[in-house]
């Protein structure tokens, strides 16, 4: 392609059925211009995400409420945009990958948001992001349906849910799109490709185009985001402030730049949300080295009641409220069973979570399911009555000191070898249906996406790395671990039969969790290795 551009784009990926209607030389000139103005200041943030992470594993910085951001967080005079249109009741949200089944059902599901996910829910292999994109691109048009293998047909009802997607986060790259041989932002694939081909459409119709925007690790990274959409809006002749975005606060750093994530964004500010896995991971990255005081028992065990995600959570109300964004909760990952016991079980634990978010102040939640959403919305309608949200609760009591967000310790429990050998499980499980090409895959009764496997193998590397002793006093090693790691590769794939890749899950679960270093995302390297075949 070459239009106005003064440089070479290539398109490496596969022809598929209708991708020229997405890969269309104005909307990849789009694309290219998007890269091409930003590409600089992110491979500068990444830079420093790496100094800092550095500085924190040697003890050079201490995490803290940054001082020279005092005055953002001390005036209260400012506040975020008001709710856009569709956004100003979010009291349930439904997540999930953009393949066709999944966008009917979610938009049917009776939530009154979609997230759709092209990040840790979607597998970036080249037909999933087209496709994916195709699927948003017939949904706004109102133009989708979906046979299920029986014959039944299933269309789009006449009050579908508000669509947000996500973009993959900074740290990611789309290989099959190159400029002048280097790949392109996956961030600006993901949010160009929808915004080019949607926005107009969707401001007609009452809408806006909505963003969730994962994995910042500062304010800085919110800043870069807000340059995007000011250039995004003057490209296409839309008025500042037609986009909307709700920030996950799923980083450690982040959680102690709420303010100024959204002080960045205000004009497009829409929320931010508790990714509580994100979370729990980006804690292992960043105290992975940093002693006792700070390994984690197992994962079933750090619960959001735990005082250091109780801190997280109600910082998060806090700041929200304050600034008069939205405040959403965390994941509901259960996936209905066909036996009434398990059922009932996950069911009343899943309404605790949400009866326990609802009290705290948030203005909504997110399931993984449609069986969910009725049991979270209940639970907000018993709460909200016939308020859209509950901007109006300050939570003024909520102090919270460095040392809250910090103290890990707080989660108490203990590590066994159950926890050990269900992280390597679950990791295996999910990179084999990752490599498949699914990226929301169905483990053990719950919706799993790629932040539980990265948490799963960190959490390995994090006990290896300490000399953790389990319950019964054995302490965790490497040759431990890999004698462990081959039992339940045999037993996963006597469960799965054939036509797995567990041979390769394994080796991804060696090198990202049982090295000498901690590799920052299993996703990077394997993407490029397995789904695009350019190496590690």
């Amino acid at each position: 392609m070459t239009g106005t551009l003064k440089y070479r784009l290539d398109v490496a990926g596969a022809a598929g059925e209708r991708f020229d209607e997405i890969l269309t030389p104005a909307a990849l000139e789009f694309v290219a211009k998007l890269d091409n103005a930003f590409a600089g200041r992110r491979r500068e943030l990444l830079d420093e995400r790496r100094r800092r992470r550095e500085r924190l594993a040697s003890g050079e910085e201490k995490l803290r409420f940054l001082p020279e951001t005092r005055h953002i967080r001390a005036d209260e005079s400012w506040h975020v945009a008001p709710a856009a249109p569709g956004l100003e009741d979010r009291r349930v949200e439904i997540t999930g990958p953009t393949d066709r089944k999944m966008t009917v059902n979610a938009l049917n599901s009776g939530a009154r948001v979609w997230l759709a996910d092209f990040e840790d829910a979607t597998s970036p292999t080249w037909a999933n992001v087209i496709g994916g994109q195709l699927n948003l691109y017939d949904a706004i048009r109102r133009d989708i349906d979906f046979t299920d293998a029986k014959g039944k047909r299933y269309t789009v009802g006449d009050d579908p849910a508000t669509i947000v997607a996500r973009p993959r986060g900074w740290h990611l790259v789309e290989k099959h799109i190159r400029i002048d041989g280097r790949p392109v932002s996956a961030s600006l694939v993901d949010f160009g490709l929808f915004f080019f081909h949607n926005a107009r459409r969707l401001v007609a119709r009452g809408s806006g185009p909505y963003f969730y925007l994962p994995k910042l690790e500062s304010h800085h990274e919110a800043r870069l985001w807000n340059d995007v959409f000011l250039f995004a809006q003057r490209e296409l002749g839309l008025p500042r402030g037609t986009i909307r975005a709700t920030v996950l606060i799923e980083t450690i750093t982040a959680a102690f730049e709420m303010d100024e994530i959204l002080y960045e964004l205000r004009e497009h500010a829409a929320g931010l949300n508790a990714g509580r896995w994100d979370y729990i991971f980006s804690l292992i990255k960043t105290f992975g080295e940093a002693g006792a005081d700070y390994v984690l028992p197992d994962r079933a065990q750090v619960t959001m009641t735990v005082p250091f995600m109780r801190a997280y959570t109600e910082l998060l109300v806090r700041t929200c409220h304050k600034r008069g964004a939205h405040a959403i909760g965390g994941m509901a990952a259960f996936i209905p069973s066909r036996d009434p016991e398990v059922n009932a079980t996950a069911l009343e634990k899943v309404r605790q979570d949400k009866e326990r978010e609802a009290a705290d102040g948030f203005d909504g939640s997110w399931v993984a399911h449609p069986a969910l959403v009725p049991v979270c919305r209940e639970v907000f309608d018993g709460v909200l009555g016939g308020w859209p949200n509950q901007l109006g609760r300050l939570r003024e009591d909520v102090d919270i000191e460095a040392e809250d967000l910090l103290n890990l310790a707080s989660a108490g429990g203990e590590v066994t070898e159950q926890g050990v050998r269900n992280n390597i499980n679950v990791a295996l499980r999910y990179v084999d249906a990752w490599l498949r090409g699914t990226g929301a895959a169905a483990i053990f009764n719950l919706m799993e996406d790629a932040a539980t496997a990265e948490i799963a193998r960190c959490q390995v590397w994090q006990w290896i790395r300490n000399g953790t002793k389990l319950d019964d006093g054995t302490l965790v090693t490497r040759e431990l671990v890999t004698e462990w790691l081959d039992e339940e590769l045999a037993s996963v794939r006597a469960d799965l039969g054939d036509g797995n890749r567990l041979a390769d899950a394994r080796e991804i679960f060696v090198e990202t969790a049982l090295g000498e270093k901690l590799p920052s995302f299993l996703t990077t390297g394997a993407y490029a290795r397995y789904l695009t075949g350019t190496g590690w």
